[in-house]
């Protein structure tokens, strides 16, 4: 059985509690996954799992917010740790933990990173030539906004297919970020967590950001044939580096 859910400030996130005592561990799951990715591969350990705002029990944000936003959101988990934790990112949620890394860099006493678009995988752009094609004649005035809106849902991604209201803002903001400058700021002892058969993060992507961090801060660890849900897939995997990353 998950853990149960638990309300975090006031009911504005929620989170699950994985083990006893004082959290040791935060963990921040993937774009449209919850804090029960972390279930089994946590499970035990002094941890805390949150549900990022709009997603799983957490109320959506009010406004299109990036990375530094939600870390923003985050501002109540930190508030109340009582120690330097092992910050685990995973997608879209290793951006958050990136952010809070470099800003709260004095309560973070290790960072795992899984999978996450640190980087563009290419300079090339991915937009389709036909969706291109009709922004470019809404621009002009000769399309209109339902019909933009319909070619979003034709063109796009499956999970901007599937987000609603601000959340489908909020995607397109996080897709236009890059965190060169964030990993150059690192100051912590970092992890980052891969599958080799990863199709929606490349393992280039992490060997191109071990470039960019300070050196003798990260490792690079590869799992072979693994893709890029790691936490539900290779549980044991993900808790074996946590733990190594919590013994120091």
């Amino acid at each position: 059985m998950a853990a149960p859910l638990t309300s975090l400030d006031e009911g504005r996130l929620f989170g699950r509690r994985l083990g006893p005592g004082p959290p040791r561990v935060v963990a921040l799951h993937g774009w449209g996954r919850d804090s029960s990715d972390f279930v089994e591969a946590l499970s035990g350990l002094p941890a805390l799992a949150v549900d990022l705002p709009g997603f799983g029990a957490s109320p959506a944000p009010g406004e299109p917010i990036g990375a530094a936003g939600y870390l923003e959101h985050l501002d109540p988990v930190f508030d109340h740790l009582r120690q330097p934790v092992v910050l685990v990112g995973h997608s879209f949620g290793g951006r958050v933990a990136l952010a809070a890394a470099v800003a709260r860099a004095d309560q973070v006493g290790g960072l795992v990173l899984i999978g996450v678009p640190l980087l563009r995988a290419g300079t090339r752009s991915r937009t389709r030539p036909g969706y291109r094609a009709i922004r470019l004649a809404h621009r002009f005035g000769l399309v209109s906004d339902a019909q933009l809106e319909q070619a979003r849902r034709r063109y796009g991604s499956p999970d901007y297919r599937a987000a609603q209201g601000v959340m489908r803002q909020v995607l397109v903001r996080a897709v236009n970020e890059t965190y060169e400058h964030e990993l150059s700021r690192l100051s912590v002892p970092t992890r980052l967590v891969w599958g080799t058969d990863d199709r929606e993060v490349p393992v280039t992507v992490a060997r191109r950001a071990m470039g960019l961090i300070p050196d003798g801060l990260a490792e690079l660890v590869e799992v072979p044939g693994g893709g890029h849900h790691l936490p539900t897939t290779h549980p044991g995997v993900v808790r074996e580096v946590v733990t190594r990353m919590m013994e120091g």
